[in-house]
């Protein structure tokens, strides 16, 4: 396994092995280092790239041939599993956040047996069992520097199309309001309220890679990475979503507090607020002037005020996984109050939506997962600051305000089965793992020098 900078072992024997470019290389973003680190990952390794770009990318909906086979992203999180199960030199990682999945989990399926419509249960089971599975076989796939860079890569191109489209598509509508703001494609960013999530999360993310990787590309491609974070900023604004406005304007109240370069920070804070006020057009700013008092937001309160009598009503498992909505229709019929609704929908809340499916008991464990997830990236950046790890120390800061923006925007729609936790979670842990790694083993160039040591040490990881 290879320390920053370092070379890497691969998965192949000893004689056949891959060396891995230095870090440095892939931080320069060389396509031939690239290259080379996502050859050299092995299949298992392959197969959870292909995962994440046909999970975020969805090329199977933009490519009518791709759309026969429904399962693309199943089966290549289901060929990584096999892939790192015949792997002969595979790690196998666990940690609090994984125990506490798990246990999320068994709370999850504890509720399907005492739910009042358990068949609605079983119906919407694999949409929370899917990223168990998801989680398990990237954080045990994806266990060093060159892997994580590399799909962190992936994460940031996928992303960046979504905020691109957008913002193109907004400023070539004026910036002017529409009803329905900006859908992405068909899946789980097709809501314009689920697509401004997403950009909350990839834009500090995307800020901060830039930062991480600033002293190793050239200017102009510095600038061109800056692209990410705005056109996410611009895509948020034109999807009209007032939770996900919301949290990006959190985020950059968060940075403010948060950096040492506070001046800066506060002008360029006040540029942001003054280019978005100028940008949203009126209609945007109507909404948030009636929030609170219009149908929309008296439908949502009426979903919050009966979810939370619901929890009290049924306090440790909640009324049943996936039964908010069945359950209201039943107790609460009189309080769908938006005449084109047939019934009601989900709360529009992520902690009313696990409150209602899984108790106090899953509520607090889902918490939990959330608060580890604040913490390991606190702890990722102090140990990279103790080791001058510019990259890894910026990410934590990224990772923490994305995390943060989830939260706030989370408050405002239903997706807490939705990737943006889950694979954020996946990232923590994956960044850890390397970390962790690069301080407890030596690289190959190390133990080559020192044959000695071969006696002593664990066999290298597939890289």
């Amino acid at each position: 396994m290879a320390a920053a900078g370092g070379v890497g072992t691969g998965a192949l024997p000893r004689r056949q092995q891959t060396f891995m470019p230095p870090i440095e290389q892939l931080y320069a973003l060389r396509p031939s280092a690239l290259f080379r680190a996502f050859a050299g990952g092995g299949f298992a390794f392959w197969m959870a790239c292909f995962y994440l770009l046909f999970e975020y990318v969805r090329p199977q909906a933009i490519y009518a041939p791709l759309e026969v086979y429904p399962y693309w992203a199943r089966t290549f999180i289901l060929l990584a599993l096999i892939g790192w199960i015949f792997d002969p030199k595979r790690r196998f990682v666990w940690n609090k956040i994984t125990t506490g999945i798990f246990v999320f989990l068994g709370v999850i399926i504890a509720s399907i047996y005492h739910a009042y419509w358990p068949e609605i249960s079983r119906e919407n089971f694999m949409n929370f069992f899917n990223w168990v599975v998801i989680y398990f076989v990237l954080t045990n796939t994806v266990t060093t520097r060159h892997r994580v860079f590399i799909l962190l890569i992936i994460f940031m191109l996928a992303s960046f199309k979504l905020s691109q489209y957008g913002a193109i598509t907004w400023a070539s509508r004026g910036f002017a309001f529409a009803d329905w703001g900006l859908a992405g494609p068909r899946g789980f960013f097709q809501n314009p309220g689920e697509l401004a999530i997403q950009m909350v999360v990839f834009a500090p993310m995307a800020f901060f890679f830039a930062l991480g990787v600033r002293k190793y590309v050239s200017t102009w491609l510095f600038y061109a990475l800056m692209l990410m974070p705005v056109t996410a900023a611009m895509t948020i604004g034109g999807t009209n979503t007032r939770g996900g406005q919301i949290a990006l304007a959190v985020q950059l109240l968060a940075l403010l507090m948060t950096t040492r370069h506070r001046i800066k920070a506060l002008l360029g804070v006040m540029l942001a607020a003054y280019i978005a006020f100028s940008l949203l057009p009126d209609e945007q700013m109507q909404r948030f002037e009636s929030m609170g008092d219009d149908t929309t937001s008296q439908q949502r309160i009426l979903y919050w005020e009966n979810g939370i009598q619901m929890i009290r009503d049924h306090p440790v498992l909640g009324v049943g996984y996936f039964n908010f909505v069945p359950y209201f229709n039943t107790f609460y019929p009189d309080d769908v109050i938006l005449g084109w609704l047939r019934g009601a929908e989900l709360p529009h809340n992520i902690t009313i939506q696990v409150g209602t499916d899984a108790g106090l008991v899953g509520l607090s464990v889902f918490a939990l997962l959330i608060f580890w997830g604040f913490t390991s990236m606190r702890r990722l950046k102090k140990i990279a600051d103790q080791r001058g790890d510019i990259f890894f120390s910026r990410m934590a800061v990224g990772m923490n305000l994305a995390l943060l923006g989830y939260v706030v925007a989370g408050q405002f729609v239903t997706v807490a089965y939705y990737p943006y936790l889950w694979i954020h979670l996946t990232l923590c842990v994956c960044m850890l793992t390397a970390q962790r790694l690069e301080g407890s083993e030596p690289t190959l160039s190390a133990r080559s020098a020192a044959p000695n040591l071969r006696s002593t040490q664990r066999p290298a990881a597939a890289t």
